[in-house]
């Protein structure tokens, strides 16, 4: 059931209230609910905060219909279920054809993710199906002579990783290394990005007692890492440096990492840490920030993560905790969920505190072996095998080194 279009407010936000479009933002259109309002009448939202970018988890026609003649750039999902049947180029074929090439070139499909964090489902077979449904569908775009404008990708969660602390010991679970390399490759040859989806907030909520709530929400002094000697103001970009160096050490340096989901609950249940709209604010609004500046992560200062927020809205049918439900920026009636606080002028200015960058301040001592920084949700956690002296509470947990920075 949709929301009467003509009773959703249209919001043109000024610079005042949200962000300038001096910079462009890219957001997450999930849609697990059953009171979001129709896509037309979500076209003037996403233009008025300036957000020239949506990621979709499907390729649902109405949404690929309002946006026409927009310049909204769309990535579109193929969903795991069918990943089994794109082994079969017909069917390849016949999903882009039906699914991407009619909305052509009015859309501005620029990318497929086929699949959603396959690889930590631990789903023998559906990981199998992943990378043939990937060359599949490249290679209809390719027989459809649509491959220099649609790329093909798919997302992963930072359950892929193995050791994500500290950033420069990064590396892929050793039972996921020869798919992930067989992937690599593929982005390689194709050139399209491998993508990431990166929550500073699930590190947090597993261990709120041990990991300084301001570097999660990039507003900490810091730490440094002893293997690189490269400064980390906030959570984010190490976990992102932890890809990093994972890839480079399968031999994948020059492959393009961006992220496609990152984002703060503005509610939770009791036992989920830190799920306010405070946080969320801060988070988002000091993540937008970093967006502005255009900056890249320590290991790849001049990088263009591509990054998009998650989520557009608030989505009440979503399973698991509250937090689930909670991620939007704003609510089914098109009111922000929370005030970001930006004015005229700019992001330098914002109500939002600073996303640090100050030096001379130590970080609290952790007892946790550092394991860091991997931010996987509770089903992922459940999905992951024990390994060694790791257990999945070790691999839920992000611990910081204390160092005099």
């Amino acid at each position: 059931m949709s929301m009467d279009s003509s009773k959703l407010p249209v919001l043109l936000f000024s610079a005042s209230l949200f962000f300038t479009a001096a910079y462009s933002i890219g957001i997450n259109y999930g849609q697990i609910a059953n009171n979001l309002p129709h896509p037309e009448a979500v076209v003037p939202l996403v233009k008025s905060i300036g957000a020239t970018r949506l990621k979709l988890y499907d390729a649902d026609p109405h949404v690929l219909k309002a946006f026409a003649n927009t310049g909204v750039e769309f990535i579109v999902g193929l969903g795991n279920e069918y990943l089994a049947t794109m082994r079969d180029p017909k069917q390849a074929q016949a999903w882009v054809k039906t699914n991407v090439q009619c909305y052509l070139p009015a859309t501005k499909i620029t990318c497929i993710a086929v699949g959603n964090e396959v690889l930590t489902f631990n789903d023998s077979t559906l990981s199998s199906n992943l990378l043939p449904a990937m060359e599949n569908i490249h290679a209809a775009l390719v027989s459809l002579n649509l491959d220099k404008q649609v790329m093909v990708t798919t997302a992963h969660n930072l359950g892929i990783l193995e050791v994500s602390y500290p950033p420069s010991a990064g590396a892929f679970r050793r039972d996921l290394t020869q798919k992930l390399s067989c992937i690599l490759d593929f982005h390689c040859k194709v050139g399209s990005p491998f993508l990431v989806n990166a929550y500073p907030f699930f590190a947090y909520r597993a261990n709120p007692k041990q990991i300084p709530l301001d570097f999660v929400l990039f507003e900490g002094s810091g730490i440094v890492d002893t293997g690189s000697g490269l400064h980390y103001d906030n959570m984010f970009h190490a976990q992102i440096d932890a890809v990093h160096s994972a890839m480079e050490k399968l031999g994948y340096k020059n492959v393009c990492l961006q992220i496609s989901e990152t984002g703060w609950p503005s509610k939770g249940d009791a036992d989920e840490a830190g799920a306010t709209p405070d946080n969320a604010r801060k988070y988002n609004g000091n993540l937008l920030k970093l967006i502005a500046e255009k900056k890249g992560t320590p290991m790849r200062p001049n990088l263009n993560l591509n990054i998009y927020v998650f989520a557009l809205f608030n989505e009440n049918q979503k399973p698991g905790p509250t937090s689930e439900r909670n991620f939007g920026l704003f609510k089914p009636d098109g009111t922000p969920v929370y005030n970001l606080g930006f004015n005229v002028t700019g992001l330098g200015s914002t109500n939002s505190p600073s996303s640090g960058g100050s030096s001379g301040g130590t970080m609290p001592s952790v007892s946790s072996p550092p394991n860091g920084y991997l931010s996987i949700t509770a089903d992922d956690a459940e999905r992951l095998p024990l390994r060694g002296p790791l257990s999945v509470f070790c691999l839920m947990v992000s611990a910081i080194l204390a160092l005099q920075l």
